[in-house]
């Protein structure tokens, strides 16, 4: 018997997808204002609620009058829905860029590289205390406190004294990593040896940082164009970046901008691996200088990058009213005069080229910007012409691994700097190996490149035995197409095999370094630098950063001569570049460098040996307490904005108390895997990342044991602690302590919220059961009858709110119409479920 069929229901969806609008703005709002005034209600999406900012700001500056709903999720693609009337729109639509995949996010590279040296501690390694010197990690021990139990990390010293580290002063240790293998002297507590030390250390960076405040103080008094803040444009080209930005990117132009805002000349250094995205931030910085009718001025190193710069820039810019040009030696002298006439007019814009900027004949019509790329290219004789231009214009300087001279110069604070770490999604690390010279071995790895789709470098850095070269690789590889390339090539000619291999005419380039800066071929994925002993660290790692642009996995190797015939710095160069091949190392291959050479005559001689002692983390913490003393001390009137807007003069807060908190044994047994938690714990400076971790431990471990929720609260109060001047916090036998900072000669105590904490206290104090006390050394604020962390940090929340720190609540998206925020509406059940 046959089943009568199902009756056929016709189901009418009313609705269209979201129209393409060519990230034409006067188009989308035109279109907005239709279906607003048709009645429909407007939603736009975006993962990123600084684009839903960036779109509020555009349709501001251009009166748009719309109200729309700013939704905080991203959906694959908008929709208009007719018979709901609604209007729902996606952000990466309107801006025409890639949809991005969301990321787990996991450490920022330095958490992490702090918690794989401290995972990998095993009892029995040495670490260095930043207040006591060298030890012997050896475990973890519960301490008993007041009836209560905590842990603490236990260190041996000479003679086996013991010293017990609080789990909130993890950030005081760091794995000892010296000379090569060598065991170093164990210091003793209570001799003076380690803190003489350091006050020698302290006393000879001062002497030297002093100098480099100086400098920058003589920046900040000499005048400078102030740009104005952030206009449509500049919103527009920024939200076009067909990528995500990452963290880092983000960072960096919003600092970028806002010293462009100051009414001094900005100098940074903006430290970024190789593809990790500084062009681009650099771009936005010249385009910002553009909008606002000053000239840039790029600086490059090498023929090449200008024309591969003037090449990104020009299509980045291809929609904007701004003229981009170079000068190389690729141009004619007929160019190269009209080039030059049209900048001295103020027709150019941005002016991209080599050393040829520098030369007496380039003349500026109002030069607001110059942005440096790879600064450690340039001679001393190119960087003094270089500052007599820099007297009161912007600089930019951009580098992937900064000259030891350079890095030091930013970390002692005598230029600002941001860092970019984070690679862009699916990249992935290059393979480095160090190998004989070996014909079997290059073969190989240019067929493998090959026969995958992809193109292969082979660098040889002598010209007179580069068609020597060219004939191995020919008998190896006899059915690739080779091409040669070097620079003293006639310029069309290089240009022209440069241009051909971007274009994938040939398999194989052999050439000299002059690839060493800029070339970016995501297609090419292997390459294979020959004597590769004979090359600085910096530019090894510059030329390993021409490959591993795209989401394949790139090769790289290095072929020397055996390891012992090499110098034992050569051997140190080696190693470094072949351990450091993880994303991102660019800065860590640096720091290396600044290990293997020191630091050049900025140090001295004695300097870079007690870094070699120490190991660098701790030289870097020894070195930022020296600056951050400078700056309270000799140098307080120049950096009293900076310091009040920071609470930057508590660096550490000690918090004591006889409350039980730690992550018990039954909870988390691996003894490793508790201090790594003890470590990220230390690291989070902020509630969402309190959740974030709290959520982990959940997911891992199950719900939260009371001890971990104290741990909690105990990093609650250190944070609340920093802006109201308390180095120490101790609760115990329900009695609260706060100590103000150690140091009377403190600028913390001239400032405004010092006195208002005293008028409260003196005010409000009695019905708070709040007192003073004043001995010989401290002054401290003491509340009787505290029995929880909770309270303790009810009551520095009512101090941060009298002296007016309290923090703001965030804020939310204004709609244009009105000032007002459109609450979205609980999105209904026929709409779409989150």
């Amino acid at each position: 018997m046959t089943q009568p069929s199902a009756p056929v229901v016709h189901i009418d969806f009313a609705g269209s997808p979201q129209p393409s609008f060519n990230k034409n703005f006067d188009l989308l709002i035109r279109a907005l204002r239709e279906w607003q005034d048709k009645g429909y209600e407007i939603f736009i999406c975006s993962d990123n609620p600084k684009q839903l900012h960036r779109l509020q700001a555009i349709f501001k500056d251009l009166k748009a009058g719309i109200s729309w709903y700013p939704i905080e999720q991203a959906l694959s693609a908008g929709f208009v829905d007719d018979t709901l009337k609604i209007a729902c729109f996606t952000d990466h639509q309107i801006f025409q860029r890639f949809h991005a995949c969301k990321l787990r996010t996991g450490f920022t590279r330095e958490q992490a590289l702090n918690v794989r040296l401290l995972r990998e501690l095993q009892p029995g390694d040495f670490v260095t205390h930043v207040d006591y010197g060298i030890g012997r990690y050896s475990g973890l021990q519960k301490i008993e406190i007041g009836g209560q139990m905590q842990e603490a990390v236990r260190l041996v010293y000479k003679n086996n004294d013991l010293l017990y580290v609080s789990i909130h002063s993890l950030h005081k240790i760091s794995k000892y990593i010296g000379k090569d293998g060598e065991a170093p002297q164990l210091s003793k507590l209570g001799s003076d040896a380690w803190k003489q030390l350091k006050a020698r250390t302290k006393r000879k960076i001062k002497d030297i940082a002093a100098e480099l405040i100086r400098l920058y103080a003589k920046r900040r008094a000499s005048p400078a164009h102030a740009f104005p803040p952030d206009g449509y444009l500049q919103n527009e080209l920024e939200a076009s970046f067909i990528y995500e930005d990452t963290p880092d990117q983000y960072r960096a132009t919003q600092e970028v901008k806002a010293d462009m805002e100051k009414p001094y000349p900005m100098d940074r250094l903006i430290c970024g691996d190789v593809g990790f995205g500084k062009t681009e931030v650099a771009l936005r910085a010249a385009f910002k200088a553009a909008t606002d009718g000053k000239q840039t001025a790029v600086l490059v190193p090498t023929t090449i990058l200008a024309l591969q710069h003037w090449r990104t820039f020009s299509e980045r810019l291809a929609e904007f009213p701004v003229t981009v040009d170079y000068l190389n030696r690729f141009r004619s002298a007929r160019e190269r005069k009209d080039v030059l006439e049209k900048l001295a007019k103020g027709q150019i814009d941005i002016i991209i080229g080599t050393h040829a900027l520098l030369g007496k004949d380039v003349k500026f019509k109002d030069l607001g910007l110059l942005i440096i790329d790879e600064e450690q290219k340039f001679g001393v004789a190119a960087k003094e012409k270089l500052r007599a231009l820099q007297v009161n214009v912007h600089t930019l300087t951009l580098t992937a691994t900064p000259i030891p001279r350079t890095l030091q110069f930013s970390l002692m604070a005598a230029r600002d700097m941001s860092i970019l770490r984070t690679p862009p999604p699916n990249r992935q690390p290059i393979h480095t190996e160090v190998r004989a010279f070996d014909e079997k071995l290059i073969q190989d790895a240019i067929y493998y490149e090959v026969h995958r789709g992809g193109q292969v470098f082979f660098v040889h850095n002598r010209v007179t035995d580069l068609p020597k070269i060219v004939g191995v690789l020919q008998r190896l590889c006899p059915d690739l197409d080779i091409a040669m390339a070097h620079g003293q090539m006639e310029a069309e000619k290089l240009e022209k095999v440069l241009i051909e291999f971007i274009d994938r005419k040939y398999d194989v380039l052999v050439c000299t370094n002059i690839i060493e800066t800029g070339l970016d071929i995501p297609n090419a994925n292997t390459i294979i630098i020959n004597r590769a002993d004979m090359f600085g660290l910096s530019d090894l790692h510059q030329l390993r950063g021409r490959v591993g642009r795209s989401n394949v996995r790139a090769f790289c190797y290095l072929l020397s001569p055996p390891m012992s015939t090499l110098t034992p710095e050569t051997r140190k160069r080696l190693r470094t570049i072949e351990e450091f091949s993880e994303l991102g190392d660019g800065f860590q291959v640096a720091m290396r460098d600044l290990d293997i050479r020191g630091a050049g005559n900025l140090l001295g001689a004695e300097q870079s040996g007690f870094i070699a002692d120490i190991g660098y983390e701790t030289y870097q913490k020894i070195l930022d307490e020296a600056i951050q003393e400078l700056k309270e001390t000799d140098f307080k009137d120049l950096f009293k904005d900076d310091l009040a807007q920071k609470g930057a003069y508590v660096r550490d807060v000690t918090i004591e108390t006889d409350v039980e908190m730690l992550i018990p044994d039954e909870y988390v047994s691996n003894t490793n895997e508790r201090l790594s938690l003890y470590t990220q714990l230390n690291d989070i400076e902020d509630e969402a990342g309190v959740e974030a971790f709290a959520h982990m431990l959940r997911d891992r471990f199950g719900p939260l044991p009371p001890q971990v929720h104290a741990l909690f609260e105990a990093l609650r109060l250190r944070w609340l602690c920093k802006p109201l001047g308390f180095e120490r916090l101790s609760l115990k036998g329900h009695k609260l302590r706060c100590y103000f900072l150690s140091n009377p000669q403190s600028s913390f105590f001239e400032t405004e919220q010092f006195q208002r904490l005293m008028q409260f206290v003196a005010e409000k104090g009695r019905i708070m059961g709040l007192s003073l006390k004043q001995t010989t050394r401290e002054l401290i604020v003491v509340q009787e009858d505290v029995r929880t962390l909770k309270q303790a940090k009810r009551t520095l929340e009512q101090l941060a709110q009298a002296c007016g720190i309290a923090p703001a609540p965030p804020k939310p998206v204004a709609t244009p119409t009105d000032g007002q925020v459109n609450q979205a509406p609980e999105p209904s059940a026929d709409v779409f479920h989150s």
